[in-house]
């Protein structure tokens, strides 16, 4: 399986990883990383049954915020290639909606990937409910989803049953509901049965999406989720947005789209230069960037 992974990234993608609830894998230019293997915790899986599950994002929905995580970076810097990435980043994210806004190249996704230990800092550290994302990856990785800029970087399999079938843990039936259920609340049941190659990208971002959410993550990490989306899905993956029970961290271009978000981030040369309110801090990024 994982010679066909690495096969089948070849050179492409600078890096990709793919997760599922019993193994997660990082590439980088084609050769594997990083990889783990783990069994998930019944009680971190959320999903002993598909009953359990609905109960589980039933309470979710009533209060969210219980549901989510508490980031905490300490002091945190990244050097990457010999240039600093990062550098001092003191902050505490507890909110259920967060932004992250900055240029290409500022250090944002950099931040993502430091929460789920798909790098760790060169100095300070990063932990997440009291779990340190470098150390304790496989408990962090399996309450914290990951949705990567190109859907293609983390879909396996020719088929969207299938795909989302893979790392789920249960009876056959268990998985197929856990399924269903993840491809429902998007919307995009009709697809369980089509080939992967014959959906939009529209389509292959929410069906990587599903393959997140049938793992009942307390919180989702989106690296610019919209960057490859024409208007339409754009729209309908900020609907998606809106409804998820789940804490969400969302690194965008699209100042649009963090309007409605608790708070706000700006990250430029790899600090944070502003830190507040969507209409604050939106208002700040338009007059530093234009």
């Amino acid at each position: 399986m994982l010679r066909r992974l690495r096969n089948s990234l070849g050179d492409g993608p600078g890096e990709a990883a793919i997760a599922g609830g019993g193994e997660s894998v990082l590439f980088s230019r084609g050769s594997i990383r990083h990889v783990a293997f783990y069994r998930v915790p019944p009680l971190e899986e959320a999903a002993a049954s598909p009953l359990a599950a609905e109960r589980s994002l039933g309470d979710q929905r009533r209060d969210p915020r219980s549901f989510g995580q508490t980031v905490v970076f300490s002091d945190v810097r990244l050097n990457r290639g010999g240039r600093n990435t990062l550098a001092g980043i003191d902050l505490v994210l507890d909110e259920r909606r967060i932004g992250v806004l900055g240029l290409n190249g500022s250090g944002k996704s950099s931040l993502l990937k430091l929460m789920v230990g798909l790098i760790v800092p060169t100095s300070g550290s990063v932990s997440v409910d009291g779990l340190s994302p470098s150390t304790d990856a496989a408990a962090v990785r399996t309450r914290t989803g990951f949705l990567f800029q190109s859907a293609d970087n983390q879909i396996v399999y020719p088929i969207v049953r299938e795909d989302l079938a893979f790392g789920l843990e249960g009876n056959a039936a268990e998985v197929d509901a856990a399924i269903m259920a993840a491809l429902d609340r998007l919307g995009i049941a009709r697809l369980a049965d089509r080939r992967i190659h014959e959906l939009s990208g529209g389509e292959r971002q929410l069906i990587a999406l599903a393959g997140v959410l049938a793992r009942h993550p307390r919180t989702i990490l989106f690296d610019e989720p919209t960057s490859q989306l024409d208007l339409a899905n754009r729209n309908r993956l900020r609907d998606v947005l809106a409804d998820l029970p789940q804490q969400a961290v969302v690194v965008t271009h699209d100042l649009d789209l963090v309007a409605g978000f608790d708070r706000v981030l700006v990250v430029d040369g790899g600090r944070i230069v502003s830190d507040g309110s969507p209409g604050d801090v939106v208002a700040f990024y338009r007059r530093r960037h234009g």
